[in-house]
Order: structure tokens, then C-alpha cells, then sequence
């Protein structure tokens, strides 16, 4: 009998081994270690067959079957053969992406002995609330209470403290085992809500309604401005599903999953919940995996990948931010992590809720077509009022750090009124350029189309493309000049210019540089919220899903770049962007201001974002993307080449082009060979062209023909490609 093996390699094709001599033969979907060239691999049986095309002689045994049973559930293996095809990617590419890092190299899949704290006798007719004069031990005997057992390595994760925990041990009241996890469900129908829910408004209450009384695969949009409440219907459509004895899997941007966030759905649910994020290591990714996959967990919380994650009885998915770019794998196995969501959602046959204040265009337009239901949130939730939006022209006017001096003045006034202000400067680093003053030289990445960013704390310039970094210069390469001087803002200057401006009122920086240590971005957060920060400043990771309820002005300094980007998208990431940072300001009931400075003060679309808002922004997008034949009215796929050599990248685009043309497929468009907006990164050219196609299965049909050509023909090692589907970022 001959074994199909699906191994992590970037060969779409199976490979095949016989069978241990003696041994049973695997089971479909197992995991087995095998040979493969001078080394072995972790791959998953696909078929058994007693016919393979290669003499027996020429193959080799499995070296070893690491599971008895298919390590997956039938509705995973279909989800992944179904990516596999859609996203072009090898199903040996795309089944390791389905399991924690540990299960990929090999490790046992059932759960190993744990240290955990449980009840005695004792401690389960203690009353918590007696305890109240030691508040965290009162806090862990809640927490035993509720779910049962604590898993010693998440005594840090869950803030309790481990002398309070030897002092309950003291005490008779808790006591420690080491033994196999409990993997059964350990809630009931009727527990007990950890948090009394606010009441909904009837916008929201429609909402939970209409998602509470879906039956199988149903899709909706909860479309609402920012500070609507859209947590509060997740949790409420939620309440159901766990009564019910059923499971959620909730998925939210990296940056949206803030301990502030998991600490709202802890307040409410008392259950056994997993998060999954980058900051979770392969130990506790491994044990929350086996605890999802067993039924012992009842939520799930995480991003991307933790679309993965198996739930047995799963009854409603969650994708809160849907349209933030962070759902888009960008590199290996290119999938998009809400499109997969829907694909799960509609294979085990469960409602899924997409959530926004600025809904992507490929969403909406399935709402216009009529395959989600439009659920809206129009009004803000509690005391949430309308923000002041101000359009600030800064031509003429003398602008420090960014900063233009009518701003300055409005900072000065919401601070005096003891009150918080957030500026959003999406450029990280003391400043984009470095110039010689002599003879105009700027310093430019080497392996780059690109200039090196200037980080003046860490004494350096760094490439924000590739990474290079060196030792902030002293003098131009050039000319020999010391007169080096930077050219434009980065929030590490802002953040030193306000620091001069209003030396009284604390400010905090939050960007990728600022928070790059574990703990550090938590820490910054609880200062803001605290108020011993008065001044907000940082990129992105600042304008999603964070609620300062004392924060009445909000300024975004520098949105003109966006305003001619190559990107056919950069106008809807520039719409949904402004909304996401206006919806910072005026949450609470304090009055807010939005500030947005611009050398564009006419440009149309400031006009309309201002004036009609982000509906008739996406209203007027949708319009000019069917005009110009660009998703999501049709479907596009992009090939990538790059190369040391521009002319050989350039030449296999060519080649490929003749390629699909040869194969005649009406409606199928290619554009290109053309440069990459960024022609040359980390040493190399790149070059690209797209595919555009007015369905979807024209443009898989084509695909599917086009791409084993590409995959057998003579392979030119000194160029490397790839083809994605539905690609976000075109630079």
C-alpha cells in the first residue's frame, strides 16, 4: 500500500512512501514523520492507495505515525482543501497553518500533565464575598468557583497573585495537582452572567434579535458608527448561544485585542475562554488548542489564526473590525482570515456576524447583492455625543513638529479644561529623511527605492521596507558636510515636541517602537486610562476599538500621502482610517472635537468624509470600482517576481503573460509587466502584473489552468514568484 503524503513544501503535489513494515497502516489525516532529501518532515496522510506511478524499489517507508486517529475534524479538512484551491497554495502549505507551532514540529497532539489549583471540601462552601478584606484571594476563589480549576501557567496571565494563592493553600481551601487537563465542559445552561449587562437600545436590540433567530449558515453586517454598542450586541447575541450549551469563536485585529477587551468578555462570562494571540507562546497555544478541541472551552478570542482553532458545537463566529487590513496574511499561505471565517461559518452551517463602523467595499457590496443581511447601528450607545469636525488648511502657516499653531491653541484650551487629546501621526521614527545641507544628498536605503527613517533615540537610521538599520551618520557620504539635517515629522519628534509645548501635561507614545517589549503596550494603555497621560500620540495601533471616555480632541496631522496613492485602495483605508480616529473623541458625555490638517483643504474626498460621511464615501467607491472593472465588482489575482536582476524578474511576467493568453480564456484580463510601486526592495527588483476577471469562476477557472503551466515550466532559480488572490496591498 502506498502512502500520500501532504508535506510543507511549495510543491503542489503529493508524495508518496510505503508503509512501516508490520504496522498498521495510518489513518487519514494522521501526522507522520517521514524522509525527505537529507532530512525529515512532519506531513498529514491525504490517501491511501495500492497504485503509485514510481516503482516500489525507488520509495521509502514512513519513518514514524504520530496519531492514531485524524487529528483534524471533517469540516477542517474541507475548509483547508477549499483554501488550498482558492488561495493557490499546496494543501501541505496550508494544513500545518491549522495547528499550533508545536503539533507542526512533531509533538504529541494529547494534552500532557499540568499543575492546577482546584476546590477542597472546604473551599467550595466558602463563600467569596467573605474574603473581602483580601480582595485578590476573594478574586481566585470566584474564579474557582466559576470554572472549576486554574492551570498553574495561567496564574500571570489571569493578574492573581501566588502568594495569595500558597495562603488559600494555607488555609485548606485550595489545593494543587499535577494531572492530565480536564477536558469536558465545565459550565452549565443556566450560569450565572459575571456582569449585569446594560440595556439595549432598540437599534441594538433589533440587532440580537435577528442574529438570535437565524437558523444555520446566515451572514450579517452590524454596520455601526464608532461608540454604537456593537461589543454590547456581540456579547448579548452571545449570552444565547452559551445557554444553549454551544460555542463561539470571536475574532479581532491584533491591535484590537487589548487586555481591555478580553478583560469585558471575562466581566460578563464566567466560562472557560481561550485568547490567542502573538503574545501567547507555543506552550499555552498547544494546551488552549487541546482544551478547544476536546469541548472544554466555551469561547475562543483571537486573531487571525485563531481561525482555526476546532470548537466542537460551535454556534455563532464573531469578526469584530472586519475590515482592518490585519485579517490579510501576507506572506507564505496568503488567506484572508475574515473570507475564511465565512467560508467555515457557512460549512458547519452557524450565523457569523461581521463588525464595523467603516465596512470594507467587498462587504457592503455583498450586502448589495443580497448575500448578508445589512443589521445598522445609526445612533451612538449611552452617552456618546457627535463629534465637531474642523478641516484645518496649514498652506502658509508655520508648523512645529506637525503641529500648526491654530492646533496648538485648541490642544492648550481641551487640556486647561482637564481633559485628554490624541494626535494621530501615521509615520513612526523622528523623521522620514535625512539631508545633507550642503549639497542636498539624501541618505537612502541600499537595497531600496527608499529612504532610511531616522530613529534619534536608538541613535539610527533604519529601512522601514527592509529592516537594514546603521549608526545615525555624522557626516554626508557625499561631500564630507556635518549640516545633516532631518526633513519631516515621526511621531518620536511629535511626541518630543509636545513634551516643550506643555511641559505640565504628561504624554505617552504608542507605535510599534514604543511598544516592541512584552507588557509595554498594556502598560501604556492603563496610563492613558488612568489619566496620568493628558497627550496621546502614535500611529494606527491608537485609532481601533479603544474607548478613552475622556479624550475630546482628537487631531490627525498629516493625511495628504494618502491622497495620491498608486494603491486603488488607498482611499477607502484613508476614509475608514479618519472615521476609526474621529471615533476616538466624544465617546463619553463630554463634547468632542475632530482636527484634520491638510495642504489639500478642497480635495473631494475630505469635503465628503466630512460632510455625508463614510456611507456615501462607500456608496460613491462602489460606483467608480464598477466603472473601472476593479474588485469587488470583478475578481483580481496578482503575480510577483522579483529578482537581483530587473530584466529577468521583468521577462518571467512577460513569459507568463504569453502563457495565459495562449490558453484563451474570455473575460480574463492581465495588465502588466509593470514595475512594483516600490521598484527595488531588499536588494531586489520587483515587478508584477494583475489578473482581472468578472466572476469568480471565470477567474479560477483560469487560474487553475494557468498555474500548473507556470509550476512545470523551466525553473529560472534567479528569480522567485508567487500568485495571491484577492490581494490588499498592491506596493
Amino acid at each position: 500500500m502506498f502512502i500520500q503524503v501532504a508535506l510543507p513544501v511549495p510543491l503542489p503535489r503529493l508524495f508518496s512512501y510505503l508503509a512501516q513494515e508490520g504496522a498498521p497502516l495510518p489513518a487519514i489525516g494522521a501526522r507522520v514523520r517521514v524522509p525527505f532529501g537529507q532530512r525529515h518532515q512532519i506531513g498529514f496522510v491525504v490517501a491511501i492507495s495500492d497504485h503509485c506511478d514510481l516503482p516500489a524499489g525507488k520509495l521509502k517507508p514512513i519513518t514514524e505515525v504520530l496519531d492514531t486517529d485524524c487529528l483534524l475534524p471533517p469540516f477542517m479538512w474541507k475548509l483547508a482543501r477549499m483554501a488550498s484551491r482558492y488561495y493557490l497554495s499546496p494543501l501541505g502549505m496550508v494544513l500545518p497553518q491549522l495547528l499550533p507551532v508545536k503539533l507542526r514540529k512533531g509533538e504529541p497532539s494529547a494534552p500532557t500533565p499540568q499543575t492546577q489549583w482546584q476546590l477542597t471540601e472546604a473551599g467550595r462552601t466558602q463563600d467569596p464575598n467573605q474574603l473581602k478584606q483580601a480582595h485578590q484571594q476573594a478574586r481566585i476563589l470566584s474564579y474557582l468557583h466559576s470554572r472549576g480549576y486554574l492551570e498553574d501557567e495561567r496564574v500571570g496571565e489571569l493578574e492573581f497573585s501566588r502568594p495569595s494563592l500558597k495562603a488559600l493553600a494555607g488555609k485548606g481551601l485550595i489545593e494543587s495537582r499535577t494531572e492530565a487537563p480536564l477536558l469536558t465542559k465545565q459550565w452549565q445552561d443556566d450560569f450565572e452572567l459575571g456582569e449585569r449587562p446594560p440595556t439595549l437600545n432598540t437599534e441594538q436590540a433589533v440587532a440580537v434579535t435577528a442574529i438570535n433567530q437565524s437558523e444555520g449558515f446566515a451572514p450579517f453586517l452590524l454596520d455601526g458608527v464608532t461608540g454604537s454598542g456593537k461589543t454590547e450586541v456581540y456579547l448579548t447575541a452571545m449570552e444565547k448561544v452559551l445557554r444553549a450549551g454551544k460555542r463561539v469563536l470571536v475574532l479581532v485585529p491584533e491591535i484590537g485585542l487589548t487586555p481591555q477587551t478580553i478583560a469585558r468578555f471575562r466581566r460578563r462570562f464566567p466560562l472557560p475562554m481561550e485568547v490567542l494571540h502573538s503574545g501567547v507562546n507555543d506552550n499555552e497555544r498547544l494546551a488552549s488548542w487541546q482544551r478547544a478541541k476536546a469541548g472544554a472551552s466555551a469561547i475562543v478570542l483571537g486573531t487571525r489564526s485563531a481561525l482555526f482553532t476546532p470548537l466542537p458545537d460551535l454556534g455563532l463566529i464573531v469578526i469584530d473590525e472586519e475590515h482592518d487590513a490585519s485579517f490579510k496574511q501576507q506572506e507564505g499561505f496568503r488567506y484572508h482570515g475574515r473570507d475564511l471565517a465565512v467560508m467555515r461559518a457557512q460549512l458547519e452551517g452557524v450565523p457569523i456576524v461581521l463588525g464595523s463602523a467603516t465596512p470594507s467595499l467587498e462587504t457592503l457590496n455583498n450586502v448589495t447583492v443580497g448575500r448578508y443581511r445589512h443589521l445598522q447601528l445609526s445612533q451612538r450607545a449611552g452617552l456618546g455625543r457627535p463629534v465637531k469636525q474642523i478641516l484645518q488648511d496649514i498652506r502658509h502657516l508655520q508648523l512645529d513638529a506637525g503641529l500648526s499653531p491654530p492646533l496648538i491653541e485648541r490642544i492648550r484650551q481641551h487640556l486647561a479644561s482637564g481633559n485628554q487629546v490624541m494626535l494621530f501621526l501615521n509615520r513612526r521614527g523622528f523623521a522620514p529623511a535625512l539631508l545633507c545641507h550642503e549639497c542636498g544628498h539624501l541618505h537612502e536605503c541600499q537595497r531600496c527605492d527608499a529612504f532610511y527613517t531616522v530613529h534619534q533615540s536608538a541613535n539610527m537610521v533604519m529601512c522601514h521596507h527592509c529592516g537594514s538599520q546603521r549608526g545615525l551618520p555624522r557626516q554626508c557620504p557625499d561631500c564630507g558636510s556635518t549640516q545633516l539635517f532631518t526633513r519631516g515629522v515621526g511621531t518620536e519628534q511629535l511626541e518630543g515636541a509636545l513634551e516643550r509645548l506643555f511641559p505640565g501635561y504628561p504624554s505617552v507614545r504608542i507605535d510599534r517602537d514604543s511598544t516592541s517589549r512584552k507588557g509595554s503596550l498594556e502598560a501604556k494603555l492603563e496610563q492613558i486610562r488612568s489619566g496620568e497621560a493628558k497627550i496621546l500620540v502614535g500611529t494606527q495601533m491608537l485609532a481601533k476599538g479603544h474607548h478613552f471616555p475622556d479624550v475630546t480632541l482628537v487631531a490627525i496631522l498629516d493625511v495628504d500621502s494618502a491622497l495620491f496613492s498608486a494603491d486603488f485602495r488607498a482611499a477607502e483605508r484613508l476614509a475608514q482610517l479618519y472615521v476609526q480616529v474621529a471615533g476616538r473623541a466624544g465617546r463619553a458625555s463630554k463634547a468632542g472635537e475632530v482636527v484634520l490638517q491638510t495642504h489639500q483643504p478642497e480635495h473631494p474626498l475630505l469635503h465628503q468624509l466630512m460632510g455625508a460621511g463614510y456611507p456615501a464615501f462607500a456608496r460613491d467607491a462602489l460606483t467608480e470600482r464598477q466603472q473601472a472593472q476593479l474588485p469587488p465588482h470583478w475578481q483580481m489575482a496578482i503575480l510577483r517576481s522579483e529578482s537581483h536582476q530587473g530584466e529577468v524578474a521583468r521577462g518571467f511576467i512577460a513569459r507568463a503573460k504569453e502563457t495565459l493568453q495562449g490558453l484563451a480564456h474570455p473575460g480574463v484580463q492581465m495588465i502588466g509587466p509593470m514595475p512594483a510601486p516600490l521598484e527595488r526592495k531588499a536588494g531586489k527588483f520587483r515587478f508584477q502584473a494583475l489578473i482581472l476577471a468578472p466572476d469568480r469562476p471565470t477567474l479560477q477557472r483560469a487560474l487553475d489552468d494557468w498555474l500548473p503551466q507556470l509550476q512545470t515550466a523551466e525553473p529560472d532559480r534567479r528569480c522567485r514568484w508567487h500568485l495571491e488572490r484577492d490581494p490588499q496591498d498592491l506596493l
